[in-house]
Order: structure tokens, then C-alpha cells, then sequence
């Protein structure tokens, strides 16, 4: 009697197909994703609800702003189209904003945090919005802190250098013989700059601030350019380069401009100022509304 080959297992590929997928890292990442979701919605269920409000209203004011940044960008005006486009991205950016406080994104979030302190801090500022100052009101002020519009002293000089690279101990003693023979001479008199060495900057300097001459020579030789007198050759004057015999042709000292001059500036100033007193008053206010809690210090010898 002949028997018939052994039938395979109908179900066995499909048992293999099965247990390969069950080991696919994939499938136990998206059965971990959907298991984490669930947790989150019940853990959250304000997150998945529908919103309070679910108007986004576009007013007037907001197609008023948005074709003014679309006109500040140097365009013609929008089409109906573009503006088409414009609204529906202004209600994609209201839709992701309230989704994400609706999801808690703006909580512990340090940017978040800053932008909506500076965002407060401008508020403050719109509070301190002044009316102009009367002109009497505004001179009374300035004389009351002239000092802040103190205009820095400021020189105008040509000099001779004398180089320690070139002439070594020798260089102030050089320049001290060389000021002999300047001696009654006028600041472009013939072979002047003959009796000294090639410097790498300018010869001449005009209508420079104290600063300025600092920064180019040192403050050591600012100070002493400062204190001599105009009109004569002086000297020797040493810097980070080396010695110099100087004449200045102009020197301005400090002083206060009269009112007029700089009416402008001052009334910017006391803008300037009340502002500052508008957002140090207002955020006093909103300080005063809270405790601040400090950590407590460790006792002495705690480690």
C-alpha cells in the first residue's frame, strides 16, 4: 500500500512571517510610542480636548499689520492672492501658539521665559509714554545736570618722533637738542620733521578727543599733550613709540554747551530718563506682588 508524502504545516510561514515581525526593533518602537501617547493623554487630558475657544478672529488691525510688513519689505501691494497666503499663515502661526499652551510647551522654557520678560519690560516702557516737555520745564532740567552734557576737551597737534629703535639711550636727549633748534619756529618750519625719524602713522593730528590720542599714543602721552600750551613747539613728550617734540595749533577745554545749542539732544535726555523712572516705578509695583524664597544656607562645617 503506497502512502502519500507527509503534507508541510500550512501554517508554518505564516508563524515565521509573524515572529519576524515581532522582532522587528521598529514595531517595539511604535508600540513604546503609542503606550507613552496613552500615558500622556491621560495623564493630560486638557491636551486633547477641544479648545475653550475655537474662533481665531482676524480683524481689521491684524490685515492692516500684516500688508504693513509686507509694504515695509519694499513690495508693491499685495494681490488677493499673496494676502490669501499672508492670512492663512498668520492663522497657522495662532493654531501652533495655542497648541502649544495647550500642551504646556512654555512652561520651564528659559527662551520662552525672556522673550515674555522683555515683552513686559517694553510694556513698561509704553507706560512711561511723556508728553513733550515745555521748553521752561526742559531748561530747568539741563541746569540741574549740565555735567551730563560736558563736551570732552580735544586737540589739534603735529609732532616729531624720535625712535629708541634708531637711536637707542640716545633718543630723549636727541629730541631735547632738536626742541633747541625749534625754539621761536613756526609749527611748518623748514626741516622740522628732518630732525627726526619716520613714524608709521600721521604727522598731523586734528580735532581729536583725549580718548582718541590715548588709544593712538598712550594714555601717558595724552595726559602731558593735554597740559601743554598751544602755539609753540614743546617737549620732549615720550609714548609707546618713543619721544616726540609737539606743537599744537588748537586746544579746546572742556565745556558745557549753552542750552540752545543742544536743545535736541537734552530733551532726548530727559525722555531718556523719565522712561527709565516710568519702568523702575512699574516694575516695583509688580515686585512688591511677590516673596522671594532663598535655599537656606548650609550650617558652618556642613559639607
Amino acid at each position: 500500500m503506497s502512502t502519500l508524502p507527509p503534507v508541510g504545516d500550512p501554517g508554518g510561514p505564516l508563524r515565521s512571517r509573524l515572529g519576524r515581525w515581532l522582532r522587528e526593533p521598529l514595531l517595539h518602537f511604535l508600540l513604546a510610542g503609542l503606550a507613552l501617547f496613552g500615558v500622556y493623554r491621560l495623564v493630560n487630558p486638557a491636551a486633547f480636548s477641544p479648545p475653550a475657544d475655537d474662533r481665531i478672529v482676524i480683524t481689521p488691525d491684524d490685515l492692516h499689520q500684516i500688508s504693513v510688513v509686507w509694504l515695509a519689505q519694499g513690495r508693491p501691494p499685495p494681490t488677493p492672492a499673496e494676502m490669501a497666503k499672508l492670512i492663512e499663515a498668520k492663522v497657522r502661526e495662532e493654531v501652533l501658539f495655542r497648541e502649544a499652551l495647550a500642551l504646556g510647551l512654555d512652561k520651564n522654557d528659559t527662551i520662552v521665559k525672556r522673550r515674555l520678560a522683555q515683552k513686559m519690560d517694553f510694556l513698561a516702557e509704553d507706560l512711561g509714554s511723556l508728553a513733550d516737555p515745555g521748553s521752561e520745564e526742559l531748561k530747568a532740567w539741563f541746569d540741574a545736570n549740565r555735567d551730563r552734557f560736558a563736551r570732552a576737551p580735544r586737540v589739534s597737534f603735529r609732532h616729531v618722533y624720535f625712535s629708541p629703535d634708531r637711536r637707542h639711550e640716545r633718543a630723549r636727549a636727541d629730541a631735547a637738542r632738536a626742541l633747541e633748534k625749534l625754539q621761536g619756529k613756526p609749527a611748518d618750519a623748514a626741516g622740522a620733521a628732518a630732525l627726526g625719524d619716520p613714524f608709521m602713522f600721521q604727522g598731523y593730528y586734528p580735532d581729536r578727543s583725549f580718548d582718541q590720542v590715548a588709544t593712538a599714543f598712550g594714555p601717558k602721552f595724552a595726559r602731558a599733550l593735554f597740559e601743554q600750551a598751544p602755539g609753540a613747539w614743546r617737549g620732549p613728550v615720550e609714548s609707546g613709540f618713543g619721544w616726540h617734540l609737539v606743537w599744537i595749533d588748537e586746544l579746546t577745554p572742556k565745556r558745557i554747551p549753552a542750552f540752545e545749542e543742544i536743545e535736541p539732544e537734552v530733551k532726548q535726555e530727559w525722555i531718556a530718563e523719565r522712561r527709565d523712572e516710568a519702568k523702575r516705578k512699574a516694575f516695583e509695583a509688580m515686585r512688591a506682588r511677590y516673596k522671594v524664597v532663598l535655599p537656606e544656607a548650609p550650617a558652618p562645617g556642613a559639607k
